[in-house]
């Protein structure tokens, strides 16, 4: 077994998430006792991605598209784990990115309901996101969905899956300093900017019932989405799932891999400027100015997050308030994914109507 501190505390951390988001149990355990530092990570992992989308595209070639969608909906998410926080080599890193990109968007139209790409206009560029539609619904409700420091809408199936089954479309997006995003704009604490963007785009659409709109948000995500919706009026209930209240705050209990990652994607040119950029996104005094229906959740023994952070949020906003802490949860629960992922869906559809 690997000695590597980072390479043992990512497999200790981050193995609870990977199978829950689409990740074979086998290969995860596989993969990581192949490794005898962090920096064989993305090119192990890029490897057997590799196979998943050969499988994909062979299946693709014999006419068998709902198997080539499956396989090539996994080799994205594979692919999106071998880069997720491998800032240390920027060549890998972004090889392996482009190569979630191509199979997520490959696998999109064999999905069971398919998906799209959008490009949502936003500072004389776009930012890149995907929308799927539940089946026989004219015009469904919509999600808007904030992805994390680490995660991008490659790793989205999974958390799609459980608002479209209820009848609740889902657009899940990249904004500024995630994933397609990370190259043109900087992480940003005033996240209501993307998200306006997201929703006047939304409302161009004819598909989408614009009267309801909700908004989610895991990780970092999790403080993107009250934060946006503290200031969007638009938005009609939140889901936030394991989002800091004062990122600066906790800068020097966080993971050095994740630092590392916001260093990068803050586009900061040194740890004081990236400290600084932290301390830019925070819930202070702002929570409050938070009036419909907010669904909280975290795993009381996260390591990233601190527990009370969620706790803090659903004290201080001022509309209705869910809190659910998974006392023997980890970072956003996910091991312990079957306790919240139904149950909030099911929220967010009831407070969608």
């Amino acid at each position: 077994m690997s000695t590597d501190p980072q390479l043992q505390a990512a497999i200790a951390h981050w193995g609870p998430r990977f199978v829950a988001n689409g990740v074979v149990l086998t290969d995860f355990e596989e993969l990581t006792a192949a490794m005898s530092s962090y920096d064989d990570w993305c090119r192990i992992w890029s490897e057997r991605a590799a196979h998943h989308e050969q499988l994909g595209r062979e299946a693709m070639a014999r006419g068998h598209a709902l198997t080539a969608g499956e396989c090539l909906q996994r080799a994205g998410v594979y692919y999106h784990f071998a880069s997720f926080l491998f800032t240390r080599d920027q060549a890998q890193m972004k090889a392996a990115h482009a190569k979630a990109v191509a199979c997520r968007q490959a696998a999109l139209p064999h999905l069971k309901p398919p998906g799209e790409r959008v490009a949502i206009p936003y500072q004389g560029k776009t930012l890149a996101g995907i929308l799927r539609k539940p089946a026989s619904i004219e015009k469904p409700p919509v999600v808007v969905m904030a992805v994390g420091l680490d995660s991008t809408k490659e790793e989205g199936d999974a958390y799609e899956a459980p608002f479209l089954a209820r009848g609740v479309a889902t657009l899940m997006f990249d904004g500024p300093g995630q994933g397609e995003g990370q190259y043109d704009f900087a992480i940003r604490g005033d996240y209501e900017v993307p998200v306006k963007a997201v929703i006047d785009y939304i409302e161009t659409r004819g598909d989408l019932d614009t009267n309801r709109i909700g908004m989610w948000g895991v990780s970092l995500g999790g403080y993107y989405a009250p934060r946006a919706t503290a200031f969007e009026k638009r938005i009609k209930a939140c889901i936030a799932l394991g989002g800091p209240f004062n990122w600066g705050a906790n800068w020097d209990n966080l993971p050095g891999l994740t630092r590392e990652a916001f260093s990068d994607r803050s586009h900061a040119k040194s740890e004081a400027e990236a400290r600084k950029n932290a301390n830019t996104l925070s819930l202070e005094g702002i929570a409050q100015n938070i009036t419909c229906p907010l669904f909280v959740v975290n795993g009381r023994r996260d390591r990233i997050v601190p527990a009370a952070d969620a706790e803090r949020l659903a004290r201080e906003a001022k509309g209705p308030v869910t809190l659910m802490m998974i006392e023997d949860g980890n970072h956003i629960a996910t091991n312990r994914a079957y306790r919240w992922r139904s149950q909030s869906a099911d929220w967010m559809k009831e407070q969608l109507g």
